[in-house]
């Protein structure tokens, strides 16, 4: 410590420093959790309690859940976890029983990737991680119900992620009712008759194997043979969602392919209609409800079938039917399952070379090609590439319409995961199929009249023509003829005729392809599901929950060489026989089983936490009806129910959003729950950046190391440069809050994260920028209390006019915007009137002292605290009541009218605010400055606008 530091703490030994907001902090803290000042009464169950509290109008309020990173939190990461709070403590001052707690989703690759690098259990190093970002998040003075919070990797918690699922699995999907129902209900209707098998059989004479198979088609939760995305140097199966841009895994940036294994999956299109439609009644920011209403992608069009002769038709799906008389090829996805039945041993006689890929037979192209696209993600596989790769089959089928045989293909342009997996190319009118067509040299044929003077030889275009705004040209037969019709009439007529000659019909088609549920991975929830000798799947009892994860001596994955495609997944769990085959009593005797040695993906444990948080503790129900019914039941302005308040980054605005979304309904279906929505109030908060100073080898250098010089930067006397991105311990830019505690307190990290701007606007950190909230609250320190004696200054006596104002449009300010999350300008109102008292120079009225007080605990709660107890206040600030504005002193007692003569001020009025156009016309017209200005002259036109402007137009 400075000698000058020393001296003034001397003089001032009750000085707000940064030694006293810790004390503060900490002695505030431990009352808070002595006391349970944040617990949230249940109506009903262990936790009920304090039922005045319970009878208020509730509030429940939710961050997204955070993973325990090993590496601890920086000051970018409690951002809206310090916003929730600063709203919480609002609403619970403004009436509202307040539900607020934090869990941690604590399965997944991170901890199992540090473990197998290091040694460490992942429960060990998980466990450890969680108990550092408890006392980090402790030290914010973050308000949290602890009471409610758990982590994912509790037996006690993904019991009922297991019960979940099972419900999942013993649930189909009824169109009729556009609801889940019992699996049970689907068996008694094949059982009755009622519905029929595939077969026609008697349900009776099936096989368990058949009766297994027939069910799955059924089944929410299914598992099938199916194209997945395989990452060798991972060991495991990836979502669609987890393979970034070019092909790679999210997680560990290694390759990945295409590959068929047999996975579970969660039937999620089930749900697209609802999905979709659904969204209008929640409060999200559009641009999530965008997102994810491209990635559900609902379009109208057809089914198509195409016969090839020995093998089944080729079904397309197309949102352009009118134009079906212009195909003249078709292309399969390389993985689609009908290559093989169609492929033949030989070429057609006359096969155009280009077509074959200069290889001696059909099958040997089309492996060549299928290993060329697995290397290739859907997104490369997408994307405008100038050259179009693909392979003759040696298959043709046949235009149902024109009756002509078209070559089919397999290129990587066409993906598993839209439609069918099949295309009919109409290359005339598309440009992706024109380019095809090109390097193929396939047929082409206008069937949609061109606007331009191209003409209607598509072999003299230079592109595709497409156009919904144009009439159909020869697309006719003997039975129907599309010529001259505009395209909607022309697919009305052709989607008909389809129907009417069983080659076809009117159908919708979704983006959205259902949920791969599968990992490779020990550090997961197992799946409750046993195989018996036949390999038919079987649930196991709620009585046998939870299945818990065994310990295992060895928890690597088997991972390959990255860029080997050729390799198939071994589970971590497999390695286990003693846990993997099991004698089990199902219900009809003791009987051997094996155990399913996949593990569920880290997104199971937060599809449902929301509902673990109310009624934490309970082991007999997944959650109490009237419980669940308090907290998220659908109410006026609500009518999907759900969390009141939802903050986190837009980066989950796809993944987890849509997969709660759809365990919510299905629970919801089922009767467990009575909200449809899990989140009715989306918030995404920005993100707090931090500059980045690399070398010039590109290498981040230590940002706290740098010295700006004249503009420039330098690290150890090298020149660096500087661009603003994200924070993290690996771009050496972090700063920890601890650090800033250590410097200010917690309550200063609180009031500089909100003040620095729109919660939902990402902004640069600025350590130097922090001093400026520490000041504040050390001004608010001093206008109550001296800093020589320690003794509260406030007086009795009653506030001036002028601080009576000051003090009431902070208030009504304040409100305001802390109910609309303005958190920055909510502070700026506060450190308004702090200034005001200040310069006042005299001691605070108590009643102000006490209101400013009270709009200072949302924000810095720890100094609220503490000066309200040294005000003479007993009970805890948490709870009083935010002050309520008095309208009288809101409104200013005069404003400031300008008036205008031609355009240029002539006079400056002072009137009362609710003055009427009346009034403030004839006084501006009888000012005297406002006479002279007119010199006698008529006036043509007074423009009023109360209270603020006259503009008078002399004649």
């Amino acid at each position: 410590m400075s000698e000058t530091n020393s001296a003034a703490e001397a003089a001032a030994p009750h000085r707000y420093t940064a030694a006293m907001a810790a004390d503060i902090e900490a002695r505030w803290q431990d009352f808070w959790d002595a006391e349970g000042t944040y617990e949230a009464p249940n109506p009903t169950g262990d936790l009920a309690g304090d039922p005045e509290l319970a009878a208020k109008p509730k509030k429940f309020i939710m961050d997204m859940f955070p993973y325990p990173s090993g590496a601890g939190l920086h000051v970018g990461h409690p951002l809206g976890y310090i916003a929730t709070d600063v709203f919480a403590r609002h609403q619970r001052m403004t009436g509202h029983n307040v539900l607020h707690t934090l869990g941690f989703d604590a399965f997944g690759l991170p901890a199992e990737q540090y473990a197998v690098q290091t040694g460490t259990h992942p429960r060990v190093s998980t466990e450890a991680n969680i108990e550092n970002m408890t006392a980090q998040l402790r030290r914010l003075g973050l308000g949290h119900d602890k009471r409610r919070s758990f982590a994912t990797i509790e037996s006690e918690y993904y019991k009922w992620t297991q019960w979940i699922f099972l419900q999942i699995f013993n649930s189909w999907y009824d169109t009729e009712a556009d609801r889940a129902r019992p699996i049970d209900e689907l068996v008694a209707q094949f059982e009755s008759g009622a519905r029929p098998t595939p077969d026609g059989r008697d349900w009776g004479a099936l096989s368990a194997v058949k009766r297994a198979d027939i069910l799955s088609e059924y089944r929410l939760a299914y598992a099938s043979d199916a194209p997945v995305n395989w990452s060798p140097g991972l060991g495991t199966v990836l979502a669609n969602e987890e393979v970034t841009a070019d092909g790679r895994s999210e997680r560990g940036n290694f390759p990945v392919f295409k590959a068929k294994l047999r996975q579970w999956n969660m039937r999620i299109t089930a749900y697209a209609d609802r999905l979709l439609n659904d969204l209008d009644g929640l409060d999200w920011p559009e641009a999530i409800k965008l997102q994810q209403r491209n990635w559900i992608g609902r379009s109208e069009g057809a089914r198509v079938d195409f016969p090839v002769d020995g093998a089944d038709a080729i079904t397309v799906f197309t949102t352009r039917q009118d134009t079906l008389f212009g195909a003249t090829y078709m292309v399969l996805a390389p993985e689609h399952e009908l290559v093989e039945r169609i492929v033949p041993d030989a070429w057609p006689e006359g096969t155009h070379p280009v077509w074959t890929g200069g290889h001696a037979t059909p099958a040997e192209a089309v492996a060549a090609y299928r290993k060329l696209a697995a290397a290739k993600s859907d997104v490369e596989r997408q994307a405008e590439a100038k050259d179009k790769t693909g392979v003759f089959t040696g298959a043709y089928a046949t235009n149902p319409v024109s009756g002509e045989k078209v070559p089919v293909f397999i290129a990587d342009y066409v993906l598993m995961g839209y439609g069918t997996g099949a295309i009919m190319a109409v290359p005339a009118h598309d440009a992706r199929d024109f380019a095809f067509a090109r390097a193929f040299e396939l047929p082409m044929r206008c069937v949609v009249e061109p606007s331009d003077d191209r003409g209607t030889d598509p072999s003299t275009w230079d592109d595709a023509f497409a156009s919904y705004d144009a009439k159909l040209v020869n697309s006719a037969n003997d039975e129907i003829s599309l010529d001259g019709l505009g395209v909607v009439d022309a697919k009305a007529k052709i989607t008909e005729w389809l129907k009417e000659h069983g080659v076809g019909e009117g159908t919708v088609n979704f983006r959205l392809r259902d949920w791969l549920f599968s990992r490779q991975r020990y550090w997961g929830e197992p799946f409750p599901i046993v195989y018996d000798e036949d390999g038919v799947a079987h649930a196991l009892p709620e009585s046998m929950l939870p299945l818990e994860l065994p310990e295992v001596d060895d928890y690597s994955p088997r991972t390959f060489d990255p860029d080997d495609a050729d390799t198939q997944p071994e589970t971590p769990l497999s390695r286990n026989a003693e846990w993997v085959n099991v004698t089990l009593d199902l219900g009809d005797g003791p009987k051997k089983y094996r155990r399913e040695t996949n593990t569920m993906p880290n997104w199971a444990g937060s599809c449902w936490y929301e509902l673990r948080y109310l009624d934490p503790r309970n082991d007999e129900k997944l959650v109490d009806p009237a419980i669940e019914q308090y907290w998220m039941g659908p109410r006026e302005g609500q009518p999907t129910g759900g969390v009141d308040l939802y903050v986190g980054g837009q980066e989950h605005a796809v993944l987890h959003l849509l997969y709660a979304r759809f365990w919510s309904k299905v629970l919801h279906d089922l009767g467990h729950i009575s909200s449809s929505e899990p989140f009715h109030k989306l918030y995404n908060q920005g993100m707090i950046q931090a500059y980045v100073y690399r070398d010039s080898r590109g290498i981040a250098v230590p940002a706290a190391e740098v010295e700006e010089r004249d503009g420039k930067f330098y690290y150890q006397d090298e020149k660096v440069g500087r661009v603003l991105g994200k924070m993290g311990k690996s771009l050496k830019n972090a700063v920890t809050p601890d650090e800033i505690c250590a410097e200010y307190g917690a309550d200063t990290l609180r009031l500089y994260e909100m003040a620095m701007g729109p919660l939902d606007v990402s902004r640069p950190w600025d350590t130097r920028a922090v001093v400026g909230q520490f000041r504040l609250l050390q001004r608010l320190w001093r206008n109550i209390v001296d800093e020589e004696t320690g003794a509260v200054t406030v007086v009795a006596a009653d506030p001036d006019e002028e601080t009576l104002r000051a003090l009431h449009k902070a208030i009504d300010g304040v409100g305001r915007d802390m109910a609309g999350m303005r958190f920055n300008t909510a502070i700026a109102k506060v450190t308004e009137l702090n200034n005001h008292l200040t310069k006042t120079g005299g001691p605070v009225s108590r009643s102000v002292a006490e209101s400013l007080v009270l709009l200072v605990a949302p924000l810095a709660p720890h100094i609220a605290e503490e000066l309200w107890r040294r005000l003479g206040h007993t009970g805890s600030v948490v709870h009083q009541d935010f002050p309520v504005a008095d309208p009288a002193y809101v409104v200013d007692e005069t404003v400031t009218c300008v008036v205008q003569v031609k355009g240029k001020v002539k006079a400056r009025l002072e009137i009362p605010p609710t003055i009427s156009d009346e009034e403030l016309e004839a006084q501006a017209l009888a000012d005297p400055a406002v006479v002279a200005a007119l010199g006698g002259a008529g006036i043509r036109k007074v423009i009023v606008r109360a209270p603020k402007l006259v503009n008078i137009v002399p004649a």
